[in-house]
């Protein structure tokens, strides 16, 4: 579905059903290029890594690193239980205290911020996500698999979430929270035939906000082969790169991408479990402030 497609829509009933997709990225972080911060939240009550410190250490620190990426120009941030390891797949099996416990805390970082705040639940947690982010007032989510079937690295077998969330979605009233998913996503094999012009074109179908192209896994980047292929496939719709970026290769990935999601790099020494470093986000963000002016 392309913006023009849309202008030539004859039925009204169809024009306001697609009117409330997601068609630039700048009609929702103000910028063209968009980089989306991640805040992976400490081990939640509940999660194995958990040490009982209380809920307000958690927000301390969650609400600490997304002001470090407000005051440094970073365009959003998204809100994930990454250290809720080993993950349960699917959101029926995901514990109600961890769902609980994200949902305060990403309901300070939104209270903290000015800018767009997302959720994320691994593994494919996209209904318990949906809950959160309303809950959270957060306006928008990450899919993990939106569509098309998986394996994840947990070796269990998972599915599309696309029919659920949207009628979830209407149910809530939260149709101003958009869907930004995942296309052979790392951590995961999808199943033979799915290959990545496949899945792309039934995201895209299913009304898909915007596409994101990850690595293998957490800190891998994608091809910029695959990125250029995905958007080619999908035109208006925005593109995001959901892992991997770096300062070394955003100019190759960014010509064709509309914006990155950025966890590993930010963090200090550039190791994932560590916290958000103020100077790794500036040096990236000058290096994609002088790309938006290419």
């Amino acid at each position: 579905m392309r913006r023009r497609d849309l202008e030539l829509m004859i039925e009204e009933w169809a024009k306001k059903f697609y009117s409330k997709r997601l068609f630039s990225i700048r009609d929702l972080f103000g910028v063209d290029k968009a980089i989306i911060g991640m805040i992976h939240m400490l081990p939640l009550p509940g999660a194995p890594a958990y040490e009982g410190w209380p809920i307000d250490t958690i927000i301390e620190r969650a609400v600490k690193e997304a002001k470090i990426y407000e005051e440094n120009e970073v365009n959003g941030v998204i809100v994930e239980n990454m250290w809720d390891l080993p993950y349960y797949s699917g959101a029926l099996r995901i514990p109600p205290e961890e769902i609980a416990a994200h949902a305060v805390v990403a309901r300070e970082v939104v209270k903290n911020v000015s800018i767009p705040v997302g959720i994320t639940v691994i593994h494919n947690g996209g209904r318990v996500a949906l809950g959160i982010a309303k809950a959270a007032g957060a306006r928008f989510i990450r899919v993990c698999l939106y569509t098309g079937a998986a394996v994840w690295d947990t070796g269990e077998l998972d599915h599309g979430v696309t029919a659920d969330l949207f009628r979830l979605r209407k149910h809530l009233y939260a149709e101003d929270i958009k869907f930004f998913v995942d296309v052979v996503k790392k951590h995961s094999v999808v199943f033979p035939g799915i290959d990545i012009v496949t899945h792309t074109k039934w995201s895209d179908f299913y009304l898909a906000d915007a596409i994101i192209v990850t690595g293998k896994m957490t800190g891998e980047s994608p091809s910029p082969e695959d990125v250029k292929l995905v958007k080619e496939i999908v035109g208006d719709t925005p593109v995001l790169i959901g892992s991997g970026l770096t300062p070394e290769n955003a100019e190759k990935l960014l010509k064709y991408a509309d914006g990155a999601i950025v966890g590993t790099y930010f963090k200090v020494n550039g190791i994932t479990q560590n916290p958000v470093d103020p100077e790794r986000v500036r040096k990236l963000m000058s290096v994609v402030k002088r790309l938006r002016n290419i």
